[in-house]
């Protein structure tokens, strides 16, 4: 499963750092991350797509939020039984009657009450 997540955040972190490198101008001297090459590209994928180019970023990343909550749907469908097994030793732990008492006690009385 890790190697699942490495390959799909490996990309994600190489676009993304591009995109805010370039999107700023901060090219240390490369023309890939100049201002010049982003919106060239984005203006070549907005051609290509028939949309506008400033709503490209937006769409990707509700796509790579959608891929991350698939990823992690697929790993907890993986992982249910020990998810399960955490959750029913979580509730079948008994609270402490002081911690509880702390807990749902109200609060310090201040004298404009």
């Amino acid at each position: 499963m890790r190697y699942i997540f490495g390959m799909w955040a490996a990309p994600m972190a190489i676009f993304w750092g591009w995109f805010y490198l370039s999107a700023n101008d901060l090219n240390f001297g490369y023309v890939m991350l100049s201002r010049r090459t982003h919106d060239f590209f984005f203006q070549l994928y907005g051609q290509m797509l028939g949309i506008d180019p400033s709503i490209i970023p937006g769409m990707v990343a509700k796509t790579c939020i959608f891929d991350g909550f698939l990823l992690l749907a697929l790993w907890a469908f993986r992982r249910r039984r020990e998810i399960a097994g955490w959750i029913s030793r979580r509730w079948a732990v008994q609270v402490p009657f002081d911690r509880l008492h702390r807990a749902t006690e109200a609060g310090p009385k201040f004298p404009a009450e």
